[in-house]
């Protein structure tokens, strides 16, 4: 079992930055950065591989966001920097299904190919 845990979610101004964490138990072979606003399709945002660190970002967060990987105290982190307001979303770290080894194009951000969810954090950018 894989039990995962957001934190680090809140109030930020158009321009800020916050840092996410995702506090992973159990194995998994990668972790995925997901977020959904209010009457939208989850979103992939970004992943890492503990393959071979690979890391993926949607062209939306590209060169905004980081994640990053602490395995000493297992935990994923998301670094957000000048997020705007379309960043505004429920933000959720996930374990994908099977053990990844290597991801091909966009496949890391296919919602049905992770089956252990966290329990969100919200991130609200607004002025």
């Amino acid at each position: 079992q894989v039990q995962l845990v957001e934190s680090g979610g809140g109030l930020v101004q158009p321009g800020g930055s916050l840092r996410l964490s995702c506090a992973v138990s159990g194995f998994t072979s990668a972790i995925g950065w997901f977020r959904q606003a209010p009457g939208k399709e989850r979103e992939g945002v970004s992943c890492i591989m503990k393959s071979d660190d690979s890391t993926f970002y949607s062209d939306s967060v590209k060169g905004r966001f980081t994640i990053s990987r602490d395995d000493t105290k297992n935990v994923v982190y998301l670094q957000m920097n000048n997020l705007q307001p379309e960043d505004t979303a429920v933000y959720y770290c996930a374990s994908p299904k099977a053990i990844w080894v290597k991801v091909y194009g966009s496949e890391w951000s296919d919602p049905s190919l992770y089956n252990s969810w966290g329990q969100g954090t919200q991130v609200t950018v607004s002025s």
